[in-house]
């Protein structure tokens, strides 16, 4: 598998954590994505059918071409065999609207057409990335694309662009940013679902837990306990919760997973759970908190 990012620059910079091109095959037969906050945008470059599962291991079966996967509230599994060559944009929290013309609170946890926000031309631009010549010619083609797209109809309001600098923060709480921005609580929860896609806690909940993944990446052998505290955690107990309800893994088994290369924020999942033909491994209590946002 070879995997290729790209940074961009203004104006795209303020919306867009990067661009990314993977081709090749992949590890595993199947693979975790884990929940990140934002949303990613998808031109398959091998129009195949593919298939994503749900936390319960309940199938969807999609034959696309374009799409956008809109902010996850916990992981969901794909089979990798529709990644043989795929395009993408990652957005950054709250910065999708802009471009994709829709709020991201309208396709939470789902997936949908990109040609059902962008009409014939999600099309048009997939038939041109299919034509160019190597991953540096396709990024500055979607960065002229995405430029293009920019648009002043659904800027972020205020209030979410200063809910999810606050978020970063650990500790903070919901209800004191929305006293200091002069909102009620549940007018708070109200934009910024719409916003981002995903309700303040969650947001909150999960940039945790993106802290903790990033610190527990530099150590082959992680110091559990100062990564919880580091990160804003009652306690090492408290993180494992989260791990486990947000990405159906312990702290323990994420890192015995991550020896096969795969595309950052995902997880290979181990053969015997894809032959089991479940979503590997998720407790029974996860799934009954399944939605929860």
């Amino acid at each position: 598998m070879r995997y290729h990012v790209r940074r961009p620059g203004p104006p795209l910079g303020e919306y867009i954590d990067r661009l990314w091109i993977v081709e090749g095959a992949a590890a595993a037969a199947r693979e975790r994505v884990l929940p990140t906050g934002t949303v990613d945008i998808l031109f398959n470059l091998h129009d195949q059918e593919g298939v994503i599962y749900d936390s319960t291991g309940r199938q969807r079966r999609m034959r696309w071409s374009t799409g956008a996967s809109g902010c996850y509230s916990s992981a969901f599994e794909y089979e990798t065999r529709v990644r043989t060559h795929v395009a993408g944009v990652h957005f950054k929290p709250g910065g999708a609207a802009r471009l994709l013309g829709a709020p991201p609170g309208a396709f939470a946890n789902s997936h949908v057409e990109l040609t059902d926000l962008w009409g014939p031309s999600a099309t048009e631009l997939r038939e041109k990335l299919c034509v160019c010549r190597g991953a540096l010619e396709r990024f500055d083609l979607l960065e002229r694309a995405l430029i293009a797209r920019l648009s002043d109809r659904l800027q972020q309001r205020p209030a979410v662009t200063a809910a999810l600098a606050e978020l970063d923060r650990p500790g903070i709480e919901v209800g004191s940013i929305a006293r200091t921005l002069g909102l009620s609580r549940r007018r708070l929860i109200e934009v910024f679902s719409e916003d981002v896609g995903m309700t303040p806690k969650r947001y909150s909940m999960v940039r945790r837990f993106q802290r903790s993944l990033a610190l527990a990446a530099r150590s082959l052998t992680p110091a559990w306990s100062r990564i919880a505290a580091e990160c804003g955690y009652y306690d090492q107990a408290h993180l494992c919760r989260d791990w486990q309800e947000l990405t159906g893994l312990s702290p323990q088994e994420h890192i015995g997973q991550r020896g096969l290369v795969v595309k950052d924020n995902h997880v290979a999942v181990p053969d015997e759970d894809v032959n089991a033909g479940q979503f590997a491994a998720y407790p029974q209590k996860y799934v009954a908190m399944r939605g929860r946002r």
